[in-house]
């Protein structure tokens, strides 16, 4: 019997973005497998597809993870109602979406690899190394982010740490393929991210240093819009939307919005997502320093970040005047500059809550902190210097579905991941969530005073993690 692909989760997401779709049969709920190898141009066709794939993963793991998070919170009745909390279960349908979306990242780039380029005369080394670094994502991801993950439907179950050795496997795979130096260096860079979450010092700094020392803008994204789709969905949380259904922790207020339309055609004016970014380079570098007590190296590090990378990425001013952060489950969300501390302990900052109605306001698309050149010589100590490496890491990977993980917390695999899958134990369906995670939506509370308005965060969840450095489940370098 011939293989099938089906054709909604396979045929019509390769498919998707060509002009003609005639080698299927829309007609037909499947296409077999020799089909479509052998089709003309299969690997083009296949590859949009993968892309496609990646783009839809990245949205999908942006929305509830940010919502796990202490960086945004769902102020109104859609997406998940308990992420805030966080309360995170093996039978909720979210953990399945997450999943799911790694799992079809995976399957697309796996096929790619095992069946469609090696049938394709026409196949080039550009799109194997493409498949095979999406491949090396999709398993970050699931050494990021879940607690387990089987490698293939029905498979055997790979732990964190499997997975990420995998992705970095996959990783110098495809850097060996690429034939531009720019994608070379971003192999680099999610090498250097993955150590660096395996807790490798030395092997995070020697990759993180190819990066700040080549091309300290380096950028990988993925891309939205058009017809065709996929949009950002979370463009459409935060700003696109009628009712924009996440607000921000208000000392976050000011990278809000990330993704944006300057158009009335909001179909074509998609922003995309920042995947990979030099950034990180920067960052792991000064935890290394710091790990190793070298104050002064993470020092220098950090302020390279600030002045040569973050300053020089693009600022949008736009029109934010009707942003009401009207959601509905909370209403005191600042609307006006209000000064704002971080917990009761902390001074207070201004120029973090902005005023949308009083004009124009900056937008920061792929980077933007409020941490300056000064706050960074200010600071004395290992700890205080870490503070504000994981306070920058926040604000840079902010709207970037980065955040969850930083805070030592993992999604368990799927309740129907359990019920179909032997390899699958009663072990995987607990969420890592740490013991200094606050619960009952204390991570996104906070107090307006009434006379002033400002604005006391109930907890400082950097100083948090800071406090808790030595534990295994965060600041991996420690």
């Amino acid at each position: 019997m011939k293989k099938t692909i089906v054709y909604t989760a396979f045929a019509i997401l390769a498919c998707t973005g060509l002009n003609s779709c005639n080698l299927f049969d829309v007609t037909n709920p499947y296409v077999t497998e020799d089909r479509f190898i052998n089709s003309p141009q299969a690997a083009t066709i296949w590859m949009n597809g993968v892309k496609r794939q990646a783009s839809q993963t990245v949205g999908t793991v942006v929305e509830f993870t940010e919502l796990v998070s202490d960086n945004y919170f769902n102020n109104y009745t859609q997406s998940s109602k308990v992420f805030d909390i966080p309360e995170i279960n093996h039978f909720d349908i979210d953990v399945r979406r997450v999943q799911t979306s790694i799992h079809l990242l995976l399957e697309t780039a796996r096929f790619g690899i095992d069946k469609v380029l090696p049938n394709d005369p026409e196949s080039t080394p550009l799109q194997l190394a493409e498949c095979n670094f999406y491949m090396g994502y999709a398993h970050l991801l699931a050494g990021e982010l879940y607690v387990a993950m089987p490698e293939a439907p029905n498979g055997a179950v790979l732990s964190p740490q499997q997975h990420l050795e995998k992705a970095i496997q996959y990783f110098t795979v495809a850097q060996n393929s690429y034939p531009d130096a720019k994608d070379k260096l971003s192999c680099d860079l999610a090498v250097a991210r993955a150590y660096h979450r395996m807790g490798n010092k030395t092997a995070a700094s020697t990759a993180a240093l190819k990066i700040t020392d080549a091309d300290p803008l380096l950028l990988r994204q993925v891309f939205y819009g058009t017809q065709s789709g996929p949009g950002n969905n979370f463009q459409n949380a935060i700003f696109s939307g009628t009712i924009n259904q996440f607000a921000p922790l208000p000392r976050l207020d000011f990278l809000d919005p990330k993704y944006f339309n300057l158009t009335s055609v909001i179909v074509d004016d998609q922003k995309p997502i920042s995947i990979l970014k030099a950034e990180e380079a920067f960052l792991i570098l000064s935890e290394v320093a710091l790990a190793d007590s070298d104050i002064q190296t993470a020092k220098a590090f950090l302020v390279r970040l600030v002045e040569d990378v973050v300053s020089k990425r693009p600022v949008t001013t736009l029109d934010d005047s009707r942003e009401t952060r009207n959601g509905g489950n909370r209403n005191d969300y600042p609307l006006t500059e209000v000064d704002v501390r971080f917990d009761a302990n902390s001074p207070w900052k201004s120029g973090l809550v902005l005023d949308r109605q009083a004009g124009e306001i900056n937008a920061f698309s792929v980077s933007g902190t409020h941490v300056t050149v000064a706050d960074i010589n200010h600071a004395a100590t290992v700890d205080q210097l870490l503070y504000l490496t994981y306070l920058i890491r926040q604000e840079v990977f902010f709207a970037e579905g980065r955040r969850m993980t930083d805070l030592g917390i993992r999604f368990p695999i799927s309740e129907l991941e359990f019920n179909n899958n032997s390899n699958v134990n009663e072990s995987h369906l607990v969420t890592m969530m740490p013991a200094f995670i606050p619960l009952n939506l204390e991570m996104d509370d906070f107090t307006v005073d009434p006379v002033t308005g400002n604005v006391t965060m109930k907890h400082d969840m950097n100083k948090v993690l800071v406090t808790n450095k030595q534990s295994d489940l965060v600041i991996p370098l420690f």
